[in-house]
């Protein structure tokens, strides 16, 4: 992001098309450059065009400035996750799953490893936010 980087409006969706040289790869390289002949020549593995942090809260910028807080939060909570190794993600979204984890411990366990090791915070919370209705609604009861 360079410096001047103004804030974000309806008007600047979509970023790739609006601001392009502000949107960048996983490792800091613009867009612009992501060609096919750039992928065939082996200049971009997955890692490299995965999507950032910084794209997923510029999203949020503009949703929330259309008036989509719902849909604001959900980018933001996924900036959060990119860094997040898969393994574990799959292994969350298993646990959130009704009736795959055994009690609200375990839930609640997640989200302190994720606020601890990864700082997404605003996952833990939604997580945090699960167990508790989990536990309301009788979820934790071993279905499988």
């Amino acid at each position: 992001m360079t410096s001047s980087r103004r804030p974000y409006g309806v008007s600047d969706f979509p970023l790739a098309e609006t601001h392009p040289t502000d949107v960048k790869t996983a490792n800091g390289r613009p867009l612009a450059d992501i060609t096919l002949d750039a992928v065939e020549a082996g200049d971009f593995s997955l890692s490299d065009i995965r999507i950032t942090p910084r794209t997923l809260l510029d999203q949020a910028e503009i949703a929330r400035a259309a008036g989509r807080a719902t849909l604001a939060a959900n980018f933001e909570r996924a900036a959060e996750l990119v860094d997040i190794p898969q393994a574990l993600m799959l292994e969350i979204y298993e646990l959130l799953r009704p009736g795959r984890a055994a009690e609200k411990g375990v839930l609640l366990d997640a989200a302190k490893r994720l606020r601890a090791d990864f700082g997404a915070q605003q996952t833990a919370s939604f997580i945090e936010e699960a167990a508790a209705a989990y536990e309301r609604r009788g979820l934790f009861k071993s279905r499988y």
